[in-house]
Parts: structure tokens; sequence; C-alpha cells
């Protein structure tokens, strides 16, 4: 008797199986997901622009400024809302001077009325290093939960590539973030910390590695006692032709147009570093920092959300980490899409509970951990 064996039914996932797969017909997303990005008109697969990353640079430029312009205007007006917020919270700025003599200024958050030292979060937001203003309703939220939680959090008006002031290409942004490194670790005992972890999502991920990187060739990773990547912007291959984002990071073919899409990402590349000479300088793309670079790195946590295009590069460099003897836990949040538990926490307050406790509590660990 022959025997015939059944026919698989596995369909690869989101658009490596289906290339007109998006939110409202991929069975991944959820309806609290689908609902939030709905409400922006984002439940769509998101068309590619119509500027390419090899246009002239000037073109380049003003269409990440029409990017930034629709993103900030998001943020802007999106519902951040929960019964559960706290802001009993405390605020306060200071100012200092960046490698080049610029002015940094840095938002600090305490929980008020606490006293004694606190564990303490460098943070470093997202926008490709390109876009986004620094001091937004997002932003302040996403601080406000996590000094809420126990934590100071330092946030840092960093450089970004793109403003409407001027161009400020790689690696400004980068030594804005060590020098406000550098000074929240000498000024622990007044900021009352027990620790410094450097945490940033998406292009502020790539930010908080990139830190670290930076602080470990100059001698400083003393300043550091950890750091925690979220949705990590870090391999800047969204121009890669299809062969090889489908091979070796497929995510980026799997999730393209799920809330962001690789052309408009490669547009942020190309402002980020527009003669593509640092394309594989691990401080500009940590994606392609050598297990020797990462050895001796503080522990770390990345971690990265299903329906992202980033998913898969925040897991190889999680997997190198390991290989590379870093202390490294990564997670991977079912059902989001890139930066969703923090621009979308109305809709999705499970998930914004889960990230806030995982920060605060590596944070509390570390500074623990560091107490002789």
């Amino acid at each position: 008797m022959t025997v015939t064996p059944e026919r698989s039914t596995y369909t690869p996932p989101g658009r490596l199986g289906d290339e007109s797969s998006g939110p409202r017909t991929d069975p991944r997303f959820s309806p609290a997901m689908v609902e939030a990005l709905a409400t922006f008109g984002l439940d769509e697969v998101a068309a590619a622009p119509p500027v390419s990353a090899s246009d002239d640079l000037p073109t380049v430029l003003a269409a990440v400024g029409a990017s930034h312009d629709g993103f900030q205007a998001v943020y802007d007006s999106i519902a951040l809302d929960l019964p559960t917020d706290r802001d009993d919270v405390e605020t306060s700025t200071e100012t200092i001077l960046g490698v080049d003599g610029n002015e940094i200024t840095l938002h600090v958050f305490r929980p008020a009325g606490v006293e004694g030292v606190l564990p303490g979060l460098v943070y470093t937001h997202g926008g490709g290093m390109t876009i986004l203003t620094t001091d937004n309703r997002v932003h302040r939220r996403w601080c406000t939960d996590l000094a809420a939680a126990g934590s100071v959090v330092v946030m840092v008006d960093f450089r970004n590539a793109w403003t409407a002031e001027g161009h400020h290409p790689f690696p400004s942004g980068v030594e804005d973030c060590l020098a406000a490194v550098l000074w929240v670790d000498e000024h622990r005992e007044s900021l009352g910390l027990s620790g410094v972890v450097v945490q940033g999502e998406s292009g502020g991920g790539n930010l908080a590695i990139a830190t670290t990187l930076l602080a470990k060739r100059r001698g400083r990773l003393d300043a550091i006692d950890g750091v925690y990547a979220s949705i990590p912007y870090i391999s800047g291959g969204y121009a890669w032709d299809h062969e090889r984002r489908l091979t070796e990071l497929p995510s980026l073919v799997e999730n393209d147009g799920y809330f962001i899409e690789n052309g408009g990402m490669a547009l942020l590349v190309r402002a980020y570093d527009p003669t593509g000479e640092h394309a594989e300088d691990p401080i500009a793309w940590p994606y392609f920092a050598s297990e020797d670079e990462l050895r001796g790195l503080p522990p770390f946590v990345v971690a990265v959300n299903e329906l992202d295009p980033l998913r898969d590069e925040g897991i190889a460099f999680a997997r190198r980490l390991a290989r590379a003897g870093v202390d490294v836990a990564a997670r991977v949040n079912i059902g989001l899409v890139h930066g969703a538990d923090v621009i979308f926490r109305h809709w999705l307050p499970a998930a914004l509970e889960s990230t806030v406790r995982d920060v605060a509590g590596f944070a509390a660990d570390r500074a623990r951990l560091r107490r002789p």
C-alpha cells in the first residue's frame, strides 16, 4: 500500500505569503491594533514615497521634512489618555554643551515626593535619528510613565539629522547622546541615581546602542550600567535589493508597509549618512558591529515587535550580543507594529503596561546589581 503524505498547508506570514496582505487582512493583527491604525487611515499597506533615496540630497531632505510633518501631526493629535495614568512626576531641565559647542537640553522626570536614590534612565527618542521633536506629547508621556514607575528619566534633545533650520548628519546625534550620558554619569549623586541605563526606541534604539559602542571606543563604558534597545533601527538596509532583504532580514519584506515602509526609511538613512560612507560603520549602524566590538558591553535587553519590518535586525543583533558573551535578554511583542506600545498606548494598555514594567524593572535590577 502506498501512503501519500499530507500536503503542508503552511503559508509564509504577512507579505511573504501574500504581497497584498495588509493590517485588515493579516490575521496576526488584533482588532485593537487595526482600530488604532484606522484612526489615522493607516490600516492599508503604506505606499512608497514619490522620492527615492538615490535622488539629489536637497530633494531627499525636502521629502524627509514632509515625513517629519506627517509623523509629528500624528504625535500632536493622537489620543494618549488611559484611566490608569499617573502624573505625580516632577520635571526640570538642564543645559549642557556638546562636542561642537552646541547646547543640548536635558529634560529630567522624577517621581514626585520620592526621597533617596532611584534607578536612572537616559532616554533617546525614535525618528530614525532624523525626524520628530524631542519634547512632544508622546515622548513626554513615555518618560512620565517610566518616572511614575520609579525611575529618574533624562530625555536627551539630541540633534536630528534633519531640522527646518539645517542638516546635522551622523555623528552629530550620537555625539550629543554620549555627551548627555557622560554628564548624567558625572552627576549621579546630585540627580539621585543608583544606576544609569540607556533606553530608546527605533532610531533611539540605534542611538542607545551606538552611544554604548562609542563609549567603549573612548574608554567610558563605566558610565553605562545597561542598555534597553526597543525596536532598534540599526541595519540601514532599507534600500537593499529585494533578494538581500529576503534572505538576510526577511521581516523587511514580510511586514513592509505595516505602518512604516522601506522607501521612507531609506530616505532617513540618506539624510543621516548622505554619502553612504558609514554604511557599515557600527557607530552609525550597530547591526554591523563585530563580536569583538560587542564583547564586554553591559547587560542588554533587545525588544522587537512581531509586525515590524525592523523585527529581524533586532533579533540578529541580540543573537550576536549573546555570541559575544554579553548578558542579553530578548522579547518579541506579538501582534504589534513598529512602536505601537508607546505611540498607540490608548488602544493597547496591556502592551504599554508590560513594556513599562520591563524597562523600569531592568533599570531597577541594573541599579541593584551595581551597588557594592
